[in-house]
Order: C-alpha cells, then sequence, then structure tokens
C-alpha cells in the first residue's frame, strides 16, 4: 500500500495521556462512596464544567482590570460575550464558592451559582444540574470534591490549547460509561470509534447530523479533524437530536466547553416520533444508534416516508435508523455509523430484503468489522456501516470490505482500544480505494491492492452471489501465512519430540503434586 503516514500510538483509556486525570479520576472516585456512578457523574461533570468557565472568565477580567485606565469594564457582562466567554456573576465564581468549600450550605451555595449562570447566559438555560443541596449528597466529601477540582486549571488561555478541559471531560465520561456498564453505554461511544468514523467520513465542509448525539462525541472528534487538517472550525455546521434529557444536557455541556456551536433541538425528543431536523439534507451523518433496539414505536410507524427500501421489523430499529440516516443525507452525502453484527446478515422480518435493496440501490460503500471488547456497554460484536448516495466512478457497483476484528490493543481486562497507527492504516486504505486525491496524498499511500485477511473490494454481483450478506470475513479471505521453508516430515518429526517431552514433564510433575497431598494427608494423592 506505500508509505504510512506517521501516526502516535493512543497512550490508554479515551485516548487521554495516563497523567493527572487519571489521578483525578481516581481521587473523585473514592469520594464517591457508595452514590450510583450515574448520579455522581453529574455532581462531577457539572462541578468540572463550572470551574472550566470560572477560570475563563477570571482570565478575561484580569485582562480587563489591566485596561480600565482605557475604559474596560472587568463587571460588564458584554465585555465577556463580545470575546465568547461566558459571564460568571460574583457568587457564582470559583473562589467564592471554594472559600465556603467547608460550610454545610456548599451545596445550595452551588445551585444558586448554577442558576444564576443560566440566567446571565441564555444558552446555557436548562443545562447545567442543580441537585448539590440534596440531602443525600455528604457535603463533606462533596467540599473535598471542589478542593481536589480546585487544583487544576482548566480554563485559561494555556490549558485551553492543550484542551485541557476537554481531556479531562473526555476521560471522565469514559470512566463512568465504564463504572455506569451498559447504561452508560447509551451515551459514550469509545473515542477510538469516533475517531476511526471520522477520518474515514473526513468531514472537512458541510453540514454533520448526528440525530442521536449523545454527549456529543462525534461533533467533537469532527472539530477536531477540521483543525488538525488545517481547516477551519466554521467551516462545519452541527445538527443533532438526543431523546434523553439528562443525555441531552451532558451534550449541551460538552459543545459549551469547546466552543462548539451546534443545533441540537430546542429540546429532547425522539428521532422516529419526532424528528426535530425533519427538512434536513446533512453532507455526513455520523451516528452510534441504540442497536438492537426493540421498543422504538415501529408499529406507529408502518407508512412512513423514510421507508424508501422497505418497512423496517417492529422488533429491532436497527434497519429504521439505517433509513432515517439515508433520508437525512443529501444528493452526495455520504453517513458512517455503528450497527450489531447482526445487521449484516439478518434475513428476519424482512431486514435481508432492506439490506438487499440497499446493495442494489448501490448505496452500500464500506463495511467494516471490529474487535471485541471496544465498547464499555456490550459485548455484542459491532461493525461499521458507510454509505453514499453518490460513490466515485471509478467504485460504482463495488463495495469495500475491511476485516479489523484482530486489531487493537487491550488496555484493561476487558477494554480493548485501536491505536492511532491502526486507525491510520484503515482510513488510508478506504481513501486509497476510494481515490480520493487529497487524502491519498497526504497519506503517502500508493495504489489499492486486496490484502487477503484483511481487505477486499467486491462487485455487487459478488455480494449477490453470497444471498447479500455483508460480513467482511465472508469476502476477505484468509490472511496470508509466511512460509518458513521447513520440509513437513522434519517439521512435524521435530513438533513430535518436542510434545513427547512435554509430556513427560507433565507426567513427573502429577506424580510430584499427588506425592506431596498424600504427605499432607489428602486423598486423591500418589497413584498406585
Amino acid at each position: 500500500m506505500g508509505k504510512k503516514r506517521q501516526a502516535t500510538k493512543n497512550p490508554g483509556s479515551n485516548g487521554a495521556n495516563l497523567g493527572f486525570e487519571t489521578k483525578m479520576w481516581r481521587a473523585a472516585d473514592k469520594l464517591r462512596n457508595n452514590m450510583d456512578a450515574a448520579e455522581y457523574k453529574h455532581v462531577v461533570l457539572g462541578l468540572i464544567f463550572l470551574k472550566y468557565i470560572s477560570d475563563s472568565f477570571a482570565e478575561q477580567h484580569a485582562k480587563l482590570l489591566a485596561e480600565q485606565a482605557e475604559g474596560a469594564d472587568p463587571e460588564d457582562a458584554d465585555e465577556y460575550r463580545s470575546v465568547n466567554v461566558f459571564w460568571v456573576p460574583p457568587d457564582a465564581r470559583w473562589g467564592s464558592l471554594q472559600k465556603n468549600a467547608k460550610q454545610p450550605g456548599i451545596g445550595k451555595l452551588i445551585d444558586q451559582a448554577m442558576d444564576a449562570i443560566e440566567r446571565d447566559n441564555p444558552t446555557l438555560k436548562g443545562v447545567l444540574p442543580k441537585q448539590y443541596a440534596r440531602p443525600a449528597l455528604d457535603k463533606q466529601r462533596l467540599g473535598e470534591l471542589i478542593d481536589l477540582i480546585g487544583t487544576i486549571g482548566l480554563g485559561d488561555k494555556e490549558n485551553r490549547s492543550k484542551d485541557i478541559l476537554g481531556r479531562v471531560y473526555e476521560y471522565f465520561l469514559g470512566q463512568f460509561a465504564s463504572a455506569e456498564g451498559k447504561k452508560g453505554g447509551q451515551f459514550y461511544t469509545p473515542r477510538c470509534v469516533v475517531q476511526l468514523l471520522v477520518e474515514i467520513l473526513a468531514p472537512y465542509k458541510g453540514r454533520v447530523f448526528d440525530p442521536c448525539c449523545g454527549s456529543g462525541g462525534m461533533f467533537v472528534q469532527s472539530e477536531k479533524f477540521v483543525e488538525a487538517h488545517g481547516g477551519r472550525i466554521g467551516d462545519i455546521a452541527i445538527y443533532g437530536q438526543e431523546s434523553n434529557p439528562t443525555t441531552r444536557r451532558l451534550c449541551k455541556m460538552n459543545l459549551a466547553i469547546r466552543g462548539i456551536d451546534g443545533d441540537i433541538g430546542k429540546e429532547h425528543a425522539d428521532s422516529f416520533r419526532r424528528d426535530l431536523h425533519k427538512d434536513l439534507k446533512a453532507d455526513f451523518v455520523l451516528a452510534n444508534p441504540p442497536f438492537n433496539d426493540s421498543d422504538w414505536g415501529g408499529d406507529k410507524l408502518q407508512d412512513d416516508v423514510r421507508w424508501k427500501y422497505g418497512v423496517p421489523p417492529k422488533g429491532n430499529a436497527n434497519f429504521a435508523w439505517v433509513q432515517h440516516f439515508v433520508h437525512h443525507l443529501s444528493p452526495k452525502g455520504r453517513a458512517g455509523f455503528v450497527l450489531a453484527n447482526g445487521s449484516m446478515s439478518s434475513n428476519t422480518s424482512g431486514e435481508g430484503e432492506i439490506r438487499k435493496s440497499l446493495i442494489e440501490a448501490d448505496m452500500v460503500e464500506c463495511m467494516m468489522a471490529l474487535p471485541g471488547q471496544l465498547f464499555y456497554s456490550t459485548q455484542i460484536p459491532v461493525c461499521l456501516w458507510f454509505l453514499s448516495r453518490q460513490k466515485t466512478v471509478a467504485r460504482k457497483q463495488q463495495t469495500l470490505f475491511i476485516d479489523a476484528r484482530k486489531m487493537g490493543a487491550m488496555i484493561d481486562r476487558s477494554h480493548r482500544e485501536l491505536t492511532d497507527e491502526e486507525i491510520a492504516r484503515i482510513a488510508d486504505t478506504y481513501h486509497v480505494w476510494r481515490g480520493d486525491r487529497e487524502l491519498r496524498e497526504r497519506s503517502g499511500a500508493g495504489k489499492y491492492e486486496d490484502v487477503p485477511g484483511f481487505c477486499k473490494s467486491a462487485t455487487t454481483a459478488e455480494i449477490a452471489e453470497h444471498g447479500h450478506v455483508l460480513t467482511p470475513g465472508r469476502y476477505g479471505g484468509a490472511e496470508e501465512v509466511e512460509d518458513d521453508d521447513e520440509p513437513f516430515e522434519e517439521k512435524m518429526e521435530r513438533l513430535t519430540d518436542r510434545l513427547n517431552e512435554q509430556f513427560s514433564e507433565s507426567a513427573r510433575l502429577e506424580k510430584a503434586i499427588r506425592h506431596n497431598l498424600a504427605v499432607l494427608g489428602f486423598s486423591g494423592g500418589e497413584r498406585q
């Protein structure tokens, strides 16, 4: 495939450098005591958000104090809004709260601070958590948490440039997802999966849509992609929707701390029953929908205009989501999304016919099988779908299959993560296959070639021969094994000798163990 671009291996969980954010998590988690992770999440993330906007405010405040002689007013809210800094009222500033951290009324003071910030910053209305005064929250531990978060500068200019707050926020989201298990995964998609989706779709310019946007990870990575590749952040417009009100607030905070302006609807709403962006035609759809959802209200939507490729089964929303994505694509739009592996081969309840219709319409551009253990929320194997309303001329009636099941590195006992090198290899393979000249030149990749066990370009006719099943393993073939040139007879003799040695050693160890058991008076000792 030619020369590969340089990439840095992910150093640890969720792509964060395992430094202060890890120490901060461990300390914060100790303060959790017996509180459920789902509750504690909002306590911590709300305070992190408050510290961030207070630090940003303090930096601008100091600057205005220095410019007072020139007419600057440090207590004029417009002086902050004009430079995209949130106005923080006096009693809501971090210094004021930290002074009272050890007071029994600290919970009430934080709730009042959140109310005041929302009042003076309309874009945050209804977003911030305000349950710090509730009796169940240990006020001594809350004070300790305030002291802990107070040790890190989050909103000053230097740390903003390093995206310190983004790293902490993302790391904590991932850790809470792990702690919450299945529920946590409803809002958090592993960073490496989002990064892979974004690197493949390459959303430089246009409208980016996620109709099940969770905490907004797809948007954050899209903005990072544009910035990392020399584009302008304002070149993409962000649209989203989320049905869970709590998760939607997390998304609003996640976007606000990064200065991302996105339209995620005026309120929480279910994308199937109440589409808040009904007329939107997006250039890119990125999503991780709740797969295999049996309670999506399909019985009330049988005649919906979105089901162009077939009515999805009432008991599984997978192909309802697929067609919802397609419905919102512009004439040249492309979509990348996560689904359960069953979507690639299932023929129950008409799913096979819908998949066949999508293939025959030449919509399926790339299918990708992922390794297991990537998600905090499920052990169900997942895949990535990439659809295109307008394939490149050279790739009409063709689909790229990528088998990445053997990729990834274990970051702990139960979770795996794709490395940056692996993500780069997959993305380069796709862009070379597709013929994306600019991205090919940047990666230094050469001409596309099938690689047994990894990638295969298959025609629509070949896919039809396989019954319109889209599982990459069916097309990729077996990985080539390097021949060691040792004659078969010699190899068998060598391996048999080694096996006999191991049998002998096993018998010796068994005899010794049984003897020792007998000496200790346990039954099952030495056999006669």
